[in-house]
C-alpha cells in the first residue's frame, strides 16, 4: 500500500510515516518507479506504535515491541525485551512519582510555615476589640473593604449582591499533620471548625432554597491555607481570607488570641444591600449551626 493508504488506515499523517521510516520502525519496499510500498504488517506496526505512545513511552522505546510483531509473534509485547522495556517505564514513572511526591510535601510545608507566618501578629496589629453586642451590629453598614476568595476572585464586602449573604467567622480549620495551636482544646468556642464548614456544605443547597443568595466563610487563616481546606472538605462555598482582621476591626467583630496568633470568634452575619440584616452570636453548637441559620432564613422569608 502507498503512504497515503496506509495514513488513511491507521489515522496518522503522512510526516509521522515518514519519521517511523527515518528511524527504522516501519521500513518500505521501495518501487521501481520510486514510490514507497508498505507490506500489510505495516497497520499493525504503526497502530502498535501509537498505542505504546498512549501510555507514555517515547517513539525509540517502541522499538522491541516493533521487532516482536515483525518476528511473527500474535502480538507486540510477547517478547522477552518488550517485558523488559514495560519494566523500565514503570520503574521510570515511580522514581518520578517519588520524587512528584517529595516536592509536595516540600510545597506543603512551606504553605504551613507561610500560613502560621500570616497568622502571627504583626506589629501594630494586634488590639482590642471591644465584644459584640448583636443589637449594635444590627443595621451597621459593611465597610469598603475586599478580601481575596478561595476561587481566586476579591470579594468587595460591601457589595456582596443582590439577595441575603451569609458570612460565617469561624477561628480556623485544622489540617491533617499539623499541629493546632497550643491549648486549643481548652479554648472556649474554638473546637468545631471543619464540622461547622461542613455542615454549611452539607446543607448548602437548603440554604440556598431557604433564601440565601450565597454563603461566605470567613476566617484569620491565608487564602492558601483556606484552599486546601475547599478542596480537602469539598465545600461548594467559598472562603474569604482577614489575615490581618481587617473586617474585625472596622466593625468590632469580636476575636480571641491562640498562641501567636489572633482569631475571628465564631459569629454568623446575614446581609443584605451592604448591611446587617441579623447577627448569630454566640455560635454555641457548630456542628449544627448550619441548620439554625436555614431555619432562620425560612422564618424570615422575603
Amino acid at each position: 500500500m502507498r503512504v497515503g493508504e496506509l495514513a488513511r488506515r491507521t489515522g496518522v499523517t503522512v510526516r509521522a510515516l515518514r519519521y517511523y521510516e527515518e528511524v527504522g520502525l516501519v521500513v518500505p519496499r521501495r518501487c521501481a518507479n520510486g514510490y514507497r510500498d508498505y507490506d500489510p504488517i505495516a497497520v499493525r506496526l504503526v497502530e502498535q506504535i501509537r498505542s505504546l505512545m498512549a501510555l507514555g513511552l517515547p517513539v525509540e522505546e517502541t522499538r522491541p515491541f516493533v521487532e516482536c510483531l515483525i518476528s511473527g509473534a500474535d502480538a507486540g509485547d510477547l517478547c522477552p525485551a518488550s517485558l523488559a522495556t514495560y519494566q523500565r517505564a514503570i520503574d521510570q514513572l515511580e522514581q518520578r512519582i517519588r520524587q512528584l511526591a517529595d516536592q509536595r510535601d516540600a510545597l506543603r510545608a512551606q504553605l504551613d510555615t507561610a500560613a502560621q507566618l500570616m497568622m502571627r501578629p504583626q506589629s501594630g496589629r494586634r488590639r482590642a476589640i471591644a465584644a459584640v453586642d448583636p443589637a449594635r451590629l444590627l443595621g451597621a453598614e459593611l465597610p469598603d473593604l475586599e478580601l481575596v476568595a478561595t476561587d481566586g476572585s476579591r470579594v468587595h464586602v460591601q457589595a456582596l449582591g443582590q439577595g441575603r449573604s451569609v458570612l460565617f467567622g469561624y477561628p480556623l480549620t485544622g489540617r491533617p499533620g499539623v499541629d493546632l495551636p497550643q491549648g486549643w482544646e481548652t479554648i472556649p468556642g474554638a473546637r468545631g471548625c471543619t464540622e461547622q464548614a461542613c455542615g454549611f456544605r452539607d446543607h448548602h443547597a437548603d440554604l440556598l432554597k431557604a433564601g440565601a443568595a450565597r454563603i461566605y466563610g470567613l476566617s484569620a487563616q491565608s487564602s492558601g491555607y483556606q484552599r486546601e481546606v475547599v478542596h480537602r472538605l469539598r465545600l461548594p462555598y467559598p472562603l474569604l481570607a482577614d489575615p490581618r482582621l481587617t473586617l474585625a476591626a472596622a466593625l468590632g467583630l469580636p476575636t480571641f488570641d491562640a498562641g501567636e496568633m489572633t482569631l475571628y470568634r465564631r459569629l454568623t452575619l446575614i446581609v443584605v444591600d451592604g448591611r446587617v440584616e441579623h447577627v448569630f452570636f454566640p455560635v454555641e453548637e457548630p456542628a449544627g449551626h448550619a441548620e439554625q441559620v436555614m431555619r432562620w432564613l425560612a422564618e424570615h422569608q422575603v
